[in-house]
C-alpha cells in the first residue's frame, strides 16, 4: 500500500447536504492522499465510501472507521473488495470495535471482549471467499491500547490511533514495529483566540469524554481525572485540539511525525462552531502550501 503523507478526517454527520459533496471535491483538489470519516449513526459506511469515490478521481477514501457490529465479516469483506475493485484499489477499511453504548444500547448487540472479538472478526473476514477480487488488501484498525495496537500489526495493514498525542503515537510506533502503517488523526483550528479554541475543543470532545475507552487512553498518558472532569481542563483540551498560528499547528502536526507516524489526519474545526470544516484551514495546510 502506497502511504500519502497528509490526510483530512472529518465527519459528515451534521453538515449540509451540499459540504458532504464538497468536502471530498475540497480535499482532493488541495491534494491530500486519504479523506477519512467515521460511522455512528448517520452516513453508512460503505454507501458513503462508494459516494466519495465516485465523486473523486485520484483521492484514497477511508472509512476511519466502519463499525465491526455494524455488519458481518463477510459483509465487511465484500464491501472491501467492491469498493476497491470498483475504484482502482482506493478504498482503505478501517474497523473498530465502538463503544458499549453505540453497540448495546443503540444497535442491541452483546459487546464482546475487544481484543478477542476484533480478532476473529478479522479472521472470519479474511475467510470469506469473496468473487470480487480486490487489487490488495487495505484493512487498518482503530487502536489506541497495547493490545489492539499490536493486532493492528499482526492481523491488518496498520493502526489508527483518534484523539491521541504525539506521545501516544512514540508508544504506537514501538508497538507496532518498523513494518506496518501508523496513521494518526489531530484535531486542529486556526484561530488564536484561546477562548474561541477551546470553546470548539470543549464542543467536538464532550461525546469522547464520557466513553471509557477514550478516558482510560488519556489517563495513561499523564492525564488525570481533574483534567477530565467538566468540559475538561484547558491543558486537557489544549492537548487535544492543536490551535494558535500557522506554525504553532504545523510544529504539532510534525511532532506526529517525529514520533513515528507515517500519515497525519488533520480535522479542521471551524472556529466559528459550525458544523462543517474550516475551508481555509484546509487550504492553509495542504500538502505543498
Amino acid at each position: 500500500m502506497t502511504i500519502g503523507k497528509w490526510g483530512v478526517w472529518f465527519a459528515p454527520n451534521r453538515m449540509p447536504m451540499a459540504d458532504v459533496g464538497r468536502l471530498a471535491d475540497e480535499v482532493e483538489g488541495h491534494g491530500y492522499d486519504i479523506l477519512w470519516y467515521p460511522e455512528s449513526l448517520a452516513y453508512e459506511a460503505m454507501a458513503l465510501g462508494g459516494y466519495y469515490l465516485v465523486r473523486t478521481t485520484k483521492l484514497n477514501v477511508a472509512s476511519g472507521i466502519a463499525n465491526i457490529y455494524a455488519r458481518d465479516a463477510a459483509a465487511a469483506m465484500q464491501g472491501h473488495n467492491t469498493l476497491n475493485a470498483l475504484y482502482d484499489g482506493r478504498f482503505i477499511l478501517g474497523l473498530g470495535v465502538s463503544h458499549i453504548p453505540m453497540v448495546e444500547g443503540v444497535r442491541g448487540h452483546n459487546y464482546g471482549k475487544p481484543l478477542s472479538t476484533m480478532r476473529a472478526y478479522l479472521d472470519a473476514m479474511y475467510a470469506t471467499p469473496v468473487q470480487v477480487v480486490a487489487p490488495e488488501r487495505r484493512v487498518i484498525l482503530a487502536a489506541l491500547g497495547p493490545r489492539m495496537l499490536a493486532l493492528s500489526a499482526e492481523h491488518a495493514d496498520g493502526a489508527l490511533p483518534y484523539n491521541v498525542t504525539p506521545e501516544h503515537t512514540a508508544r504506537a510506533r514501538e508497538i507496532v514495529g518498523p513494518g506496518k502503517a501508523i496513521y494518526v488523526e489531530q484535531k486542529i483550528c486556526l484561530t488564536e483566540d484561546p477562548g474561541m479554541a477551546r470553546e470548539v475543543a470543549a464542543k467536538q470532545l464532550a461525546m469522547y469524554l464520557v466513553l471509557p475507552n477514550y478516558r482510560n487512553c488519556w489517563l495513561s498518558l499523564g492525564f488525570t481525572e481533574e483534567d477530565l472532569s467538566g468540559q475538561g481542563s484547558g491543558r486537557f483540551l489544549d492537548a487535544m485540539v492543536a490551535w494558535g498560528s500557522e506554525s504553532a499547528i504545523r510544529a504539532r502536526l510534525q511532532a506526529h511525525f517525529d514520533a513515528g507516524a507515517d500519515h497525519v489526519a488533520i480535522q479542521p474545526f471551524d472556529p466559528a462552531g459550525g458544523a462543517s470544516p474550516d475551508w481555509d484551514a484546509l487550504a492553509v495546510f495542504a500538502p505543498g502550501a
